[in-house]
């Protein structure tokens, strides 16, 4: 599998359809990956993609809140239906309902607004982390071990290629990925640097603020409940773990373009009952801080 961001660009791309609902409608199709369910991130950035397109040009999305109502196969084409909630003089809001197979599968509100001037405040980048180009990439920590050791645990051929090249992004962790095991302390925070493995292409619909919105969107999830597993001592490839994507929310505050490598700084904010919830925010390579998330996830061992 050869390492592209192409993987992005064929998630973003949305079809206009005639809506059966609500005000608009737009298709999608849901990308390959190695587990029974889609990718949770394809919903999120779909719909933001949806909503965007449903707003002026002059608003830009500042908030997202998703609920994830049921799994989603792979491959198959999902519906998105946007509502025009509200069109007032400085913010716009959006209701998004994502349908697969005629059943509700997801929904999203997504607030934008128009730019104004005001005081300015941001949480600090974490200090001290090693620079990205110093730490081995995902599919240098896997190179060594194979599919259906006792040391790969769960993990496929499919899995391994998936983690090591086929997301779209480069991800470095620090201190070390949990792919296969908790290396060290059971720590619940950790830090992950990100960066598209080329460089992002143009998206039909989108202007290229509102396509690095969406892949900041789309990325996201991938590793937002890692820092819960990290403190449990759980890796992904652990026999019997099973984990879903429940709730999630967003709030973009600045722009960068998604070109260069991003911090995604996270925290385990609460573990109990089977769910855990994480907290991450991206910073630029020069520190910005440009986005917060928050995701409960179901994590079970059976």
């Amino acid at each position: 599998m050869n390492p592209t961001s192409e993987t992005l660009t064929a998630a973003l791309t949305l079809t206009p359809a005639p809506p059966e609902r609500f005000d608009e409608a737009y298709l999608a199709t849901s990308q390959d990956c190695p587990w029974p369910k889609a990718y949770g991130g394809d919903l999120v950035a779909q719909a933001a993609v949806a909503a965007m397109r449903s707003v002026g040009g002059d608003r830009s999305l500042h908030s997202m809140h998703s609920y994830f109502m049921r799994p989603v196969e792979i491959g198959v084409e999902i519906r998105y239906e946007v509502e025009r909630l509200r069109e007032g003089r400085s913010y716009t809001t959006r209701h998004v309902r994502g349908y697969s197979g005629g059943k509700l599968a997801y929904i999203a509100m997504a607030s934008f607004r128009s730019a104004e001037p005001g005081g300015d405040h941001a949480a600090a980048m974490p200090e001290g982390l090693p620079d990205p180009d110093a730490l081995p990439t995902s599919a240098a920590c896997l190179d060594s071990i194979q599919p259906g050791t006792r040391a790969g645990g769960t993990m496929t051929k499919e899995s391994k290629a998936y983690w090591s090249s086929g997301r779209g992004f480069d991800m470095r962790h620090v201190p070390s990925p949990v792919y296969l095991t908790v290396e060290g302390a059971t720590a619940p925070h950790q830090a992950v640097w990100v960066r598209p493995f080329d460089k992002l292409r143009p998206v039909d619909g989108l202007t290229s603020r509102m396509r690095d919105l969406a892949a900041l969107a789309y990325v996201c999830d991938y590793t937002i409940l890692e820092p819960i597993l990290r403190v449990l001592g759980l890796p992904w490839a652990l026999p019997g773990l099973t984990t879903a994507s429940l709730d999630h929310a967003m709030w973009f505050h600045r722009h960068e373009p998604v070109d260069d490598w991003l911090l995604y700084a996270q925290e385990a904010g609460s573990a109990q009952n089977g769910r855990g919830l994480g907290l991450g925010r991206f910073f630029s390579r020069d520190g910005r801080h440009l986005a917060t998330v928050a995701q409960e996830g179901v994590i079970r061992v059976s």
